[in-house]
């Protein structure tokens, strides 16, 4: 189980959590639907602590509120929803978590932050003075104490190693980085370079002595070889002769040549098989049963086996005690049982009247919501259009400000252009107190580094005594050898004091009576075993005999009860609530039929005139380019008629 991801969840669903607009059962239905492609178990965790951090957020905000009034300037207000989750898990959920649990839950967010926090909330001075004291005004004061003081101050000592453990996980990031010295590097003198020396006069290479070439014998196949092979060659053709003659010369008994009259014969019956074969045709399996038998076996268990002949055996007792009674005198239920099937068929009649107005009176709620939800999209698009007029009217009154942003700007640019001629000065002054700050650091990096020196040559003389001591203490030699005499004994004087010897002989006994008692066990073991078999063989017997009974009434009975149903089905048709309930529904869905033909033909015509209003756009907004283009050419011809009487030279 990912914790971290699990308590982001959380946390994220809190953060969507409205509680003036929102209810709490309806935001975690809603919830745990988007929490569909997370296991079960994790689902309904995230859904609990989210519950529960709602439902007991006044406790919650107490903690959480002094917490941050005391540490707020080191924490983000983005973070208070993840300490409402630790809280309300600390709370409630520590004991089914346990410790470990609720330690790797605790590990796998920020070390520092839940350091802060659990220091603060397992305190021993606040829990047991203004915290008790808060809770005590929400609920009553020995609630508070016996329901979570206590269970909090219970688990402190386990807590404190998590604790420790965050402690020195937050700490070791705090450390400065050692960046390795960097020391100065020789480069080699620019000298001028030596003359090559020549190439000395290469040396003869020997001749080799020319080899003996390689005798033909070497690659050729011995002629022992080859005539085996020629004579298996003509062996292998006289069989294939030989073979041939014998097919030729066959026997006339054994003419394997059928005559006309058997090939007629064979003709016909081909025939007759293809007339059989229909290709074409279409093949079905019939329609399916309504009530398929479940005739497959079932495997029972020697439990199962067991209760059912119980179940079997009270059963028949029941029957025998009944036929007593019968025998006895009692009067017989006829009477009771006709009244009884009287009633269930009533009770039917009515179930069916009922199921069919419930179907009916859902189609009608269906219609009805169609209507509805019709004419919330008729006010949807009448506001949609309120909406596209005043989005226009904020875009012109935005295009109007941006025109006096532009001309702001402009007049800034100006005045920063104006600033950048007296920068010169300023870059001087600020390379003078540069120079200045570098030199002083220089100075003060010398002195760090002479005594760093100083302490790493009198560290390494420590470490250099301290290794000869260790090496001089290891040289000494060591006596290790000690004789043992299995048949001392340790001399503790002791009254079960025995040696070695009679200890193994004692473990021998016993493992040997350990054996015979194996033994006696496993035989009467499998005397139960053959006695429990016996007895679950004569316990099938007689499930097997009842479950074919049983099959074959109840048979007979769904065979009346779908006669029975279907006479009544007959008579539910027919009712006046039914009838009605259908004419009602008639009468929506012709009324839901004509709205959505209006609706198609309204939509037409907006559209149509969407079509008209989108070409006018267009012509206006080429009208207005045109008109912006035009305008732009007069200013250029302006200010370059400005510049060129500028530059004109004076007259006089």
């Amino acid at each position: 189980m990912n914790y971290k991801e699990i308590i982001r969840e959380a946390i994220t669903l809190l953060d969507k959590y409205e509680p003036d607009t929102q209810c709490v059962d309806s935001f975690t239905e809603d919830s745990a639907k988007t929490l569909g492609n997370r296991p079960p178990d994790e689902q309904k965790f995230i859904i609990d602590i989210v519950y529960g951090c709602i439902v007991h957020r006044k406790l919650l905000d107490i903690v959480v509120n002094v917490f941050y009034a005391q540490n707020g300037k080191f924490l983000f207000r983005a973070d208070r929803n993840q300490f409402l989750v630790v809280c309300y898990l600390a709370m409630f959920h520590l004991e089914d978590l346990g410790v470990e649990q609720f330690s790797a839950l605790i590990k796998s967010l920020d070390s520092t932050k839940m350091y802060k926090f659990l220091s603060f909330f397992f305190s021993v001075s606040n829990l047991t003075s203004w915290i008790r004291g808060e809770w005590s005004q929400v609920y009553d004061a020995a609630y508070v104490e016996n329901k979570w003081i206590d269970l909090l101050l219970r688990w402190r000592t386990e807590i404190e190693g998590l604790l420790d453990h965050l402690e020195k996980k937050s700490t070791k990031g705090t450390h400065l980085k050692k960046f390795p010295k960097k020391y100065t590097e020789p480069q080699e003198f620019d000298l001028t370079k030596p003359r090559p020396r020549s190439l000395p006069v290469p040396e003869p290479i020997p001749q080799q002595e020319k080899p003996k070439p390689v005798p033909a014998s070497t690659h050729r196949s011995p002629k022992k070889q080859q005539a085996l092979e020629d004579i298996r060659q003509q062996n292998w053709l006289k069989a294939q002769q030989t073979l041939y003659e014998a097919n030729i010369q066959q026997y006339r008994c054994a003419n394997p040549q059928k005559s006309e009259k058997t090939k007629n014969a064979m003709s016909q019956i081909q025939q007759n098989l293809d007339a059989k074969l229909r290709f074409d045709t279409v093949h079905t399996s019939g329609t399916p049963a309504t009530q398929k038998a479940n005739n497959l076996p079932i495997r029972l268990n020697t439990t199962a086996i067991l209760r059912e002949g119980a179940l079997y055996n009270r059963q028949m007792e029941e029957e025998l005690n009944r036929l007593e009674q019968l025998a006895q005198g009692a009067s017989e239920p006829s009477s009771f049982l006709r009244w009884q099937k009287e009633m269930k068929e009533k009770d039917l009649q009515e179930q069916l009247a009922l199921v069919e107005r419930r179907r009916l009176e859902g189609r009608l709620s269906y219609e009805e919501a169609l209507l509805a939800r019709q004419r919330v999209l008729e006010l949807n698009q009448h506001k949609a259009q309120l909406k596209k007029e005043e989005t226009a009217q904020l875009l012109r009154r935005y295009a109007e400000k941006r025109l006096h942003e532009e001309e702001g700007m402009k007049e800034l640019v100006k005045q920063v252009a104006d600033g950048h001629k007296h920068s010169r000065a300023a870059k001087v002054k600020l390379q003078e107190m540069k120079r200045r700050i570098v030199k002083e650091v220089s100075e003060h990096s010398q002195d760090l580094l002479r005594r760093a020196l100083e302490e790493a040559q009198a560290e390494l003389s420590r470490k250099f005594d301290l290794i000869r001591q260790i090496r001089a203490i290891e040289s000494v030699p060591l006596v290790r050898f000690k004789s043992v005499d299995d048949t001392e004994t340790g001399g503790h004087e002791l009254l079960c004091e025995m040696s070695l010897a009679e200890l193994q002989e004692r473990l021998a006994r016993l493992r040997e009576e350990d054996r015979r008692q194996e033994e006696k066990r496993r035989l009467r073991i499998l005397e139960e075993k053959r006695n429990k078999e016996q007895l679950l063989l004569e316990q099938l017997d007689t499930i097997t005999t009842r479950r074919n009974a049983a099959g074959r009434v109840a048979a007979r009975k769904q065979e009346e009860d779908q006669t029975t149903r279907a006479k009544l089905q007959a008579a539910v048709s027919t009712d006046e609530r039914v009838v009605a309930l259908q004419r009602t529904l008639d009468i929506r869905q012709q009324e839901r039929r004509q709205r959505t033909e209006e609706e198609k033909a309204k939509a037409k015509q907006t559209k149509h005139q969407a079509a008209q209003k989108l070409k006018s756009y267009n012509q206006q907004k080429q009208a207005l380019e045109e008109q912006h283009w035009l305008e732009l050419e007069r200013s250029l011809e302006m200010q370059v008629r400005r510049e060129a009487l500028t530059h004109r030279p004076a007259t006089f």
